[in-house]
């Protein structure tokens, strides 16, 4: 009979110095504080840029040459097409507040007004853009807690303003109405527009950037109590 083989003896496992435990433990630490360091000031800095490239590829292509300041620097200058849509925008504004501005803008709503489908998009979009940029516009200036979407659960809204019109003569029995808007999480540009008697609401005294702060960061940034 052939001589059986000896078994080799596996050796017990080397276990970890706790040394090593605590060089991996420091080092995923400062890697997780790099990120919450770094991040937001870099994607900050991505938007910025990305949305600084965009506005220049749309008004760079519109303005003659001569007014591009590579033509005459041996490098491209980042920024002339949102320096120009600032410009034309105030320029707009100042025009619009005289007389002469205010009788064409008048002129150019009554033309679109006869125009079936365009009026509609374009007042819709006339009633957003006065109520997020109108300096006397109390919408989008208080943040509240509205029972959604059942009873007992709670969830941040945005008061938009006082519900009237039809919506408010159909369900008046109700008592006074007020428009909340229900942001989605954590994309707070899509939601729900939800008419909620005044009483059944809360309130808070945090301002509406803190609230979309909770609202994007699904809860993990809390602002503080002032």
């Amino acid at each position: 009979m052939p001589p059986q083989a000896t078994p080799t003896a596996v050796p017990p496992p080397t276990p970890t110095a706790p040394h090593q435990r605590g060089l991996v433990a420091r080092l995923r630490r400062y890697f997780l504080t790099g990120i919450v360091v770094a991040a937001p000031s870099l994607l900050t800095l991505y938007i910025v840029w990305s949305t600084i490239t965009w506005i220049d590829g749309l008004v760079g292509p519109l303005l003659p040459e001569i007014y591009l300041p590579e033509h005459y620097l041996p490098l491209k200058v980042p920024g002339i097409g949102l320096v120009v849509v600032v410009v034309g925008f105030t320029v707009i504004g100042w025009l619009a507040a005289g007389l002469a501005g205010r009788s064409l803008v008048k002129l150019g709503e009554a033309i679109v007004a006869r125009m079936p489908v365009v009026r509609g998009l374009y007042s819709a979009l006339k009633q957003v853009f006065e109520t997020l940029f109108t300096h006397s516009s109390n919408s989008f200036r208080q943040v509240v807690l509205v029972e959604y979407p059942r009873p007992g659960a709670w969830t941040i809204g945005f008061v938009t303003g006082a519900t009237s019109g039809e919506v408010k003569r159909r369900i008046a029995a109700t008592g006074e109405l007020v428009n909340v808007y229900v942001p989605t999480t954590p994309n707070p540009t899509s939601g729900f527009l939800l008419f909620v008697p005044q009483q059944d609401l809360i309130y808070l005294d945090m301002a509406v950037e803190d609230g979309l702060k909770m609202l994007v960061s699904i809860g993990l940034v809390t602002p503080a109590e002032g």
